[in-house]
């Protein structure tokens, strides 16, 4: 039932996705005529950035199809990565934008450039309320995975931007303040940026195979050393699968080998139970010592 459950809502999502995909694609189809229309390279441009969140979120929903494909010869821990992989590539055009954000920002405080006519101010309006759809279709998603995590930014970093452009041309057509226009796009630039840098290190953290943040290996080690039947852990390692699996392997060292399987069973359970790890790979070994010394 919970797997059918978790079903339905995975399809959900992807539908959520497809929609979001779609209008950002409208939008940018609209802001490209607009920005025609009315002469404005900033719009064209804004379309542009438009576009790579259209296709943040088209590399999001992609990743998503195929992190749930089963594991099989090739990729026996299965395909989720692929997600982090996705999260990855999403934040580092994150980065780019931010940095080009900067880039503009700072040109246009020695030549401020006039946002030409209500038309811009409109148009901008609109891809606000499209972005704050898009935005309202994956928030929720956002919390479970890193990987709509990052195509969110890249959505919230274009309401900011839409944001900007709103009340820097009101600003310039109100009262002709056009420095007002780099300020915005360069404190769009720094929200961009901060948010990036918070989720990437965590996404290299899980691709370069390393320990999960909550965990403490000395507190593995000795929640393994307190199970009756166990004299030492050694050699452990422990990873991320992805965001969400953690896996482990170690060499046991134990009193009785008869005594295996009731080891084995107990260790699994407490990591599983104390700190969620769900694939654990124990090599045992016999206490020579304990052998011959008893």
């Amino acid at each position: 039932m919970s797997h059918d459950h978790h079903h339905d809502l995975d399809t959900m999502d992807d539908r959520r996705l497809l929609v979001a995909i779609a209008v950002n694609m409208l939008l940018t189809l609209a802001q490209v005529v607009g920005g025609i229309l009315s002469g404005s390279l900033a719009l064209i441009a804004d379309a542009l950035h438009n576009f790579s969140d259209a296709a943040s979120l088209l590399i999001a929903w992609v990743a998503r199809r195929v992190g749930r494909r089963p594991a099989d010869h090739f990729k026996t821990f299965g395909y989720k990565r692929a997600e982090v992989i996705a999260t990855l590539i999403n934040l580092v055009t994150l980065v780019l934008v931010g940095l080009y954000l900067v880039y503009e920002g700072l040109w246009r405080l020695f030549e401020p450039q006039v946002i030409e006519g209500w038309m811009v101010v409109i148009i901008a309006g609109i891809a606000l309320v499209i972005d704050v759809v898009t935005a309202m279709l994956t928030f929720s998603m956002s919390k479970r995975s890193m990987n709509i995590r990052a195509a969110f930014l890249h959505n919230v970093s274009d309401a900011l931007a839409s944001v900007g452009v709103i009340i820097a041309g009101a600003a310039i057509l109100l009262y002709g303040w056009y420095w007002i226009d780099a300020a915005v796009t360069l404190l769009i630039a720094g929200y961009v940026l901060y948010q990036a840098a918070t989720l990437l290190p965590k996404t290299l953290h899980i691709l370069m195979e390393g320990a999960p943040e909550d965990i403490v290996i000395k507190e593995v080690i000795s929640a393994m050393e307190s199970v009756e039947g166990v004299s030492n852990i050694h050699h452990l390692h422990i990873w991320q699968l992805d965001e969400h699996k953690n896996a482990l392997e170690a060499h046991v060292v134990i009193a009785n080998f008869s005594e295996t399987e009731q080891i084995k069973s107990a260790l699994k359970t407490a990591l599983k139970e104390q700190f969620s790890i769900i694939h654990s790979t124990l090599e045992f070994e016999i206490d020579h010592c304990n052998k011959v010394c008893g």
